[in-house]
């Protein structure tokens, strides 16, 4: 049986290898030419755990854990948490420890179907090793790596698993214990800490599994470096010719999710190392094929089709179905934003996620849900009524922006945004015992917030004054467009909610949204704010008007706003800007602009060697996962003409740009169409 195993996983490897070598592959990204000293890592994750690659052979740079947020580093707000580094690897061959200047040919590659990522290197003419890593997909606090030695000559090998604890970790606890049992024995290399403010436990535990053909299973040997790290190790000796295979499993948890993190860490790693490598690969991938039923397949073009699938990786990877965790700015894939949650989600990430995988648009509303009375209690301490959502928001839902941002007090439109998502939802997967019990809960708040919020100066005149937009280069403005075009779009949304479950709608919510008023110039173009007069801004913000709002209707109008804020558009800003502009210039039918703009939202964020998107042209903060949303908006929405309404998802006109022989958008909706354009 054990033979068979060994079988299947050689030849799972030698295919992944062939594969590996083809970097014209459109599912994998290959590291070309990796400088240690300009290096940003790609990200392996499951929705909880995040694994961020290294430079260095057989590392990780951080292990990220979803949900766990503490103050440390960021002072008085808090951070996403990292935790243990519980997959790192040493190596010794001959008793020399293998560090960069010992290898060459170091490569390494990204399978975005099986989520893998594979490094290989040669140790002068002793072995050559291959380390794959995984998150696994099935296992949401479960990683593994398995690892590959071919001797080139008689040699001495010696692996170690190592658990390291980033300095912000404060007592930690080492240990080392063994489950021994007639049949088999479970080496568990475990860790315990306090997180920086003592408030949280986070646990990890690791453990070797050994894929022996034939006798006994190498003796582990357990080291105890100091209070930060400690190893479990062993030797091996290997002819030259011969090939030796072995895996780690790794389990991360914290009291945020476990009362008892410690025991949890270990019952999950001994499950995964009793599973077998070639069981949890296997149900790994499974999961994986399952996601990518809901795909974006490009024709005709085989890098544009392997940088979507790059966006959408990221997008799959850094949530999960099942939770109640939403998404931050940059996902699982580091501390920026402090791991926050913006309205980078619901605009940015949201969108394409709903129509490709609803389950997971749901994770990312139950978030919302279960932080409701926490913006209930916003909107009371700031004088108005109903739920006033946080700019940023972290644990307990409460406002967690730091003090010096005025974004925190001031960028009410997050509350519409949220309501927003939540009917879009609805509108796609026509869930009506979701829209009675989480939908409009949020809904009928937000709408009783923005009431509450107008300022009611006459017909036409319910201003809503002294805010930040969209773009928050302008603070403390009236009127913003943006704004003031989401409270109207909510509040009507609220009035259809209400009545779709068969209540009576609050009538205050359509009369205020009537009087609430959308700036113009003289000429009728959309006008920011009470105060622009036609400054340089940072991001799209009146264009979000006609999508993915449709407050601002007809071809003429559209183009008028897009002719007047594109050159507006500053060059330093986020991405979302230029993806908004593509979408709206496809839906307008001028697919050729439409593509240039699809490419310029994101090839110049590219950094290397992965080409993963930081957050602007020339940044250095990757993975920026709101991009990446806004992106694939410009595919799924402009391009591919996908459109949300109260009939679900269907396909406008849509035009193919030459770039492309075809668009094929697979697993939409709930019903889990196809949609092509030709």
């Amino acid at each position: 049986m054990k033979q068979a195993a060994l079988i299947i996983l050689t030849l799972l490897s030698i295919q992944l290898f062939a594969q590996e070598r083809q970097s014209d592959s459109p599912w994998q990204i290959v590291a070309k030419d990796i400088d240690p000293n300009n290096y940003f890592g790609i990200t392996c994750a499951n929705g909880m755990v995040g694994l961020v690659s290294s430079p260095e052979p057989m590392k990780v740079q951080d292990v990220v854990l979803n949900g766990v947020y503490d103050y440390y580093q960021r002072g008085r707000v808090s951070n996403i948490l990292k935790t243990f580094n519980h997959v790192n690897m040493n190596l010794d061959v001959d008793g020399r420890r293998v560090g960069r200047r010992d290898i060459t040919n170091y490569a390494q590659v990204l399978d975005m179907k099986r989520a893998a990522l594979a490094t290989t290197f040669d140790v002068g003419d002793k072995v050559s090793v291959r380390h794959t890593m995984m998150a696994l997909r099935h296992l949401p606090f479960t990683s593994m790596v398995m690892v590959e030695i071919q001797a080139k000559k008689d040699v001495t090998i010696t692996p170690m698993s190592v658990l390291e604890a980033p300095n912000h970790l404060n007592d930690v606890r080492n240990y080392y214990s063994e489950i021994d049992r007639p049949h088999v024995k479970v080496p568990l290399l475990s860790s315990v800490a306090k997180s920086p403010s003592g408030r949280l436990l986070v646990a990890a535990s690791n453990s070797i599994i050994f894929e022996e053909e034939h006798g006994k299973e190498p003796d582990v040997i357990h080291e105890d470096w100091d209070y930060n790290m400690h190893l479990a190790k062993f030797y091996k000796r290997l002819k030259a010719g011969e090939t030796y295979r072995f895996s780690i499993v790794a389990s991360a948890v914290s009291s945020e999710h476990y009362e008892d993190p410690f025991n949890e860490a270990e019952r999950l790693t001994i499950f995964a190392r009793l599973e077998g490598t070639e069981r949890l690969l296997r149900r790994h991938e499974a999961a994986w094929n399952e996601l990518w039923k809901s795909d974006i397949i490009i024709e005709g073009n085989v890098a544009d089709q392997r940088d979507v699938r790059s966006m959408l990786y990221h997008l799959y990877s850094f949530a999960r179905e099942g939770t109640a965790y939403s998404l931050s700015p940059m996902g699982l894939s580091g501390l920026g934003y402090n791991g926050h949650v913006f309205w980078d989600t619901e605009i940015w990430m949201y969108p394409p996620l709903l129509v490709l995988q609803p389950g997971i648009a749901r994770s990312l509303l139950e978030y919302r849900y279960e932080r409701l009375e926490a913006a209930k209690q916003n909107a009371f301490a700031h004088g108005y009524d109903g739920a006033m959502y946080p700019w940023e928001s972290a644990d307990d839902g409460s406002e967690d922006t730091p003090v010096w941002a005025l974004t925190g007090p001031f960028q009410h439109h997050i509350s519409g945004d949220i309501a927003w998502a939540a009917w879009k939802y609805y509108q796609v997967t026509g869930d009506k015992e979701w829209l009675r019990t989480r939908g409009y809960p949020m809904i009928r708040e937000v709408a009783d917030f923005w009431t509450s919020r107008v300022e009611r100066e006459g017909p036409g005149k319910y201003n809503i004054n002294n805010v930040i937009g969209a773009n928050e280069w302008q603070e403390n403005i009236d009127n913003n467009a943006y704004t003031n075009g989401m409270a109207i779009t909510v509040l009507r949304y609220a009035s259809q909610a209400a009545r779709e479950l068969g209540l009576e709608p609050d009538p205050d919510w359509e009369h205020v949204a009537a009087n609430i008023p959308i700036l113009t110039f003289p000429d009728g173009t959309t006008r920011e704010n009470a105060t622009y007069n036609g400054e340089v801004i940072k991001q799209a913000d009146a264009n979000l008007l006609a999508y993915p709002m449709k407050v601002v209707s007809g071809e003429k109008r559209i183009r008028q706003d897009l002719e007047y804020y594109e050159p507006r558009m500053a060059e330093d800003g986020p991405a979302m800007g230029v993806s908004t502009l593509s979408t709206l210039y496809a839906r307008l039918g001028e697919v050729e602009k439409a593509y240039k703009l699809f490419k310029d939202s994101y090839k110049p964020n590219e950094v290397p060697p992965f080409g993963v998107l930081a957050e602007t042209a020339g940044g250095t903060n990757p993975y920026f996962s709101t991009g990446a949303g806004g992106t694939l908006q410009a595919i799924l929405f402009g391009i591919g003409g996908l459109d949300i309404s109260d009939e679900g998802v269907r396909q406008l006109r849509a035009t193919l740009p030459a770039a492309w022989s075809g668009l094929k958008m697979t697993g939409i909706g709930k019903e889990e169409k196809t949609f092509e354009v030709k």
